[in-house]
């Protein structure tokens, strides 16, 4: 193995339990011969509650920090990714068979620096529900993420937990936002803002819907600080947009 895809995941003690599913996700993809993936597991916090449910495989790599929410703990576990693209997973999700590989076939495309990939939802039933604005498979244009997402109510067409980037370009960028939510987000529209993506119109990821995740805390819709996030991503990502240096070509 000569090539590595760096799976990079948050996690706090309770989507800790849900790591096994995501284990087993990543074990069960079929990568390109010479490829293989490191996963890079990063606690938002220093307690004791994660540590018993990571799991014991040498390609795994966990590590504990502050508090700091999901951005912080992500942009912390860059300092361990070894491989030249980093796929994000988020602890209670799970990548579909064939995920790895149709981003990297994505990423080998000339001119694209990132991919994402369809969602399905995982309800706690074990139903799912797909999205009704998937565009279709192939490129995605410069600002176009952006275009969507304000004409839509904040939401963008393609889903940030199925990115797949260049290592350098996200580092160059300085990785999440230091944002309470939407971090995600706004690292999406500003990897837009400065180069072309890729969507995939096969599901690569199972998002699972429960009580204890972030998205559905009453504070995540509260507006004043929903407005407040909203406001920086976007003129993060118009900022961007004006450099004509930051056009990213290869």
């Amino acid at each position: 193995m000569t090539n590595i895809v760096s799976v990079i995941t948050a996690v706090h003690g309770p989507s800790a339990s849900f790591l096994g599913d995501a284990y087993k996700s990543l074990v069960d993809q079929q990568l390109p011969e010479g490829w293989g993936w490191q996963w890079v597991i990063q606690e938002d916090g220093e307690t004791g509650d994660v540590a018993p449910h990571v799991p014991d495989d040498s390609r795994i790599s966990f590590g504990q920090g502050r508090h700091g929410r999901a951005g912080v703990a992500r942009t912390l576990a860059l300092s361990r990714a070894e491989g030249e693209y980093v796929k994000v997973l988020d602890a209670d999700d799970m990548l579909t068979p064939g995920t790895l590989a149709r981003d990297l076939v994505a990423l080998k495309t000339p001119g694209i620096c990132w991919s994402t990939s369809r969602v399905l939802d995982l309800l706690p039933d074990g139903s799912t529900v797909g999205f009704d604005q998937d565009p279709p498979e192939g490129p995605i244009d410069r600002g176009a993420v952006l275009e969507h997402w304000r004409a839509n109510d904040f939401r963008a067409q393609v889903h940030p937990a199925t990115l797949c980037v260049r290592r350098d370009l996200l580092l160059a960028l300085g990785g999440w936002m230091a944002l309470p939510a939407s971090e995600d987000t706004g690292l999406l529209l500003a990897l837009n803002a400065v180069s072309r993506g890729w969507f995939s119109a096969d599901t690569g990821l199972l998002y699972r819907k429960w009580p204890g995740q972030s998205t559905s805390q009453a504070a995540h819709v509260h507006e004043g600080e929903r407005s407040a996030r909203m406001a920086v991503v976007e003129a993060r990502a118009l900022a961007l947009a004006a450099f004509d240096g930051w056009r990213v070509d290869s």
